[in-house]
């Protein structure tokens, strides 16, 4: 016999369980079901625990570099592995717990730990448990790509998931893929102390960013040691005595690498492949993802997809924000929709990238007549006094409009700062009302508006 619900929630990530936490205040009886950790991807493999690990390796970065700010720290730092995983794994076991707890003690919510799948469009079981309900909402998440590499599936390789789980520091770390996860994990262990190797396939880094940005990005890492090898295919993996050997090709020469441990961060994969979701008819792309409308509605009447699943945004923002969008529709009578949000992100490296809106690519082939303004961060009065002045600003203005089209801040605070300009695009107001604002100083805001009373017209690409 089936259990009835109102709702049914397939996973805790930043999506499922503020959605509980909505609808169960509505009074709606609700059913969340995790297979695996609470909190997702963020709270347990992903930007909680990564971030934590960073900061770490900051600190070591900054501890390396004490003499350059008079402080003799007496002998050299030495990295504690089991420590660092230590502080990583209170910070993020806090939120997973916290997640969990809040879960099990909402008033007129059940929660269940099993892998769900679909017997259809209303009936979805979790072990021997039938669950129904006229809506149920997919929040499930997405998993690191393995590629079919021929050797790999023969040494013991990491995703960013069990990355999470070393306490030792690898000897040399060899990383395929040259995008966000792989390039925060390479500058983190090079400063924990290991040999770092980049394999790229792609002609520059983080192929979805402008080239400057890419150049610049390649110049931070190579200064810090980081061997980068782009154009790079990496053809198959064997095993050598201790080492992992990685055959590789650039440019008709083959080549090898050999390394301790082997990252593979070439991308992610949604997770709705055994979720039954061929009995409730829910249609998918060719990669997987769910196909949802502007709404997060799927095809099939009662079945929304947030989150990683849906393929619209693979972020902790895009996530909550696919909560906030189903909500809002649902028990407020407010059409909000995907469409209205406005693409930003971060990378967190060290210096960090903060993206708002466009890339400068993407303006120009939008066909507007464009501004552009840009700053080196060695003329950030911020920068220069903290010793971190690598990267730069720019910033994208719809020259007719004056509407700020996007913006792109490489350097020390560029995660915080890009939150100025990502206002002001939400208000939908000229830049001009950023340019004319007075902010602090020093920091690295105050120049926003000195560039936006720099700018030049973009010239057209040939």
């Amino acid at each position: 016999m089936s259990i009835p619900y109102e709702a049914i929630i397939i996973g805790t990530g930043q999506a499922g369980p503020p959605l509980a936490k909505r609808l169960t205040d509505a009074g709606q009886k609700v059913a969340i079901i995790e297979r695996g950790l609470f909190g997702g991807t963020c709270v347990n493999t992903g930007c909680i625990p990564t971030k934590a690990m960073v900061a770490n390796a900051y600190a070591a970065h900054l501890a390396s570099r004490a003499a350059e700010f008079g402080v003799v720290t007496g002998t050299p730092p030495t990295i504690d592995m089991k420590r660092v995983k230590e502080r990583k794994d209170a910070i993020s076991g806090q939120s997973n717990q916290s997640v969990e707890s809040g879960l099990r003690k909402m008033p007129k919510c059940t929660v269940y730990q099993g892998h769900a799948r679909f017997e259809s469009a209303n009936e979805v079981s979790v072990g021997d448990a039938r669950l129904t309900a006229e809506r149920i909402f997919l929040n499930v998440g997405a998993r690191a790509v393995v590629p079919p590499i021929p050797g790999l599936n023969k040494i013991s390789f990491l995703t960013n998931s069990s990355m999470m789980h070393l306490d030792s520091l690898p000897k040399h770390l060899i990383i395929v893929g040259g995008s966000y996860i792989g390039l925060e994990f390479g500058q983190m262990f090079r400063r924990f102390g290991s040999e770092v190797t980049i394999v790229e396939n792609g002609t520059r880094l983080i192929s979805r960013e402008d080239e400057d940005i890419s150049a610049a990005i390649l110049d931070i890492l190579q200064r810090e040691g980081i061997q980068v090898c782009l154009g790079t295919k990496c053809k198959s993996f064997s095993r050598f005595g201790d080492e992992t050997v990685a055959s590789i090709e650039t440019a008709g020469l083959s080549s090898e690498i050999c390394g301790s441990h082997v990252l593979i961060a070439v991308g992610r994969r949604p997770n709705t492949d055994d979720l039954g979701l061929e009995k409730a008819g829910v249609s998918m792309d060719t990669r997987g993802y769910i196909e949802v409308d502007d709404q997060l509605r799927t095809n099939v009447r009662g079945i929304w997809a947030l989150g990683d699943c849906n393929g619209k945004g693979g972020f902790t923002h895009t996530s909550y924000n696919d909560f906030e969008i189903v909500a809002a529709n649902l028990l407020d009578n407010d059409a909000r929709k995907v469409s209205d949000r406005i693409p930003t992100y971060a990378l967190f490296i060290d210096p960090p990238l903060g993206r708002a809106g466009m890339t400068e690519t993407e303006a120009r082939a939008s066909g507007r007549k464009l501004l552009m303004g840009m700053r080196p961060m060695t003329k950030v009065g911020r920068a220069v006094e903290k010793g971190e002045t690598l990267g730069f600003m720019k910033v994208l203005i719809d020259a007719g409009t004056q509407r700020i089209m996007g913006a792109a801040i490489l350097g020390t605070g560029g995660d915080e700062a890009i939150h100025s300009i990502l206002d002001v695009m939400y208000a939908d107001k000229p830049y001009t009302v950023i340019q004319r604002a007075m902010h602090i100083h020093p920091t690295v805001s105050e120049l926003i508006p000195t560039m936006l009373g720099e700018l030049k017209p973009l010239a057209a690409s040939n």
